[in-house]
């Protein structure tokens, strides 16, 4: 993790004793999921998706789109939602998307995407919860 100090702030102790070992992995050790295997890979219903972490809204479901990647993706994220990091592992520059209130890892953010933002933000789906919309 970086050394910012976040909002919602908790030692990795309290961390594992949250999350599963999956997500402590990812969100906490910026893990990534196997392809094709999150929950909300081909999740479509209306809603928002929240930060496993700590509840902070990331993607409305209007912004879920199928990019066949294997991860759940979306071409915005809601304004505030997320911190921008360079991370430059892996031997490539990519654009790193952390929540920005405890700083759970999330995934990356590309700008390769279909839709007119052009952006495509892959994420882990054991980093996040979805609550659906109330009619």
């Amino acid at each position: 993790m970086n050394n910012k100090t976040y909002n919602v702030s908790k030692t990795e102790a309290e961390w594992q004793e949250q999350l599963s070992p999956e997500e402590f992995y990812i969100l906490r050790q910026k893990g990534t999921e196997r392809p094709f295997t999150g929950v909300f890979n081909d999740h479509f219903e209306k809603g928002t998706y929240h930060c496993k972490g700590c509840g902070n809204a990331l993607y409305d479901s209007a912004s879920k789109f199928d990019s066949s990647c294997g991860w759940p993706s979306y071409d915005a994220a809601i304004p505030g939602g997320l911190e921008y990091i360079k991370d430059s592992s892996h031997g490539m520059l990519r654009t790193e998307v952390v929540c920005s209130q405890c700083g759970g890892h999330q995934g990356h953010v590309f700008n390769d995407g279909p839709t007119p933002t052009g952006e495509r933000y892959c994420v882990n789906a054991a980093s996040i919860d979805f609550a659906k919309e109330e009619n």
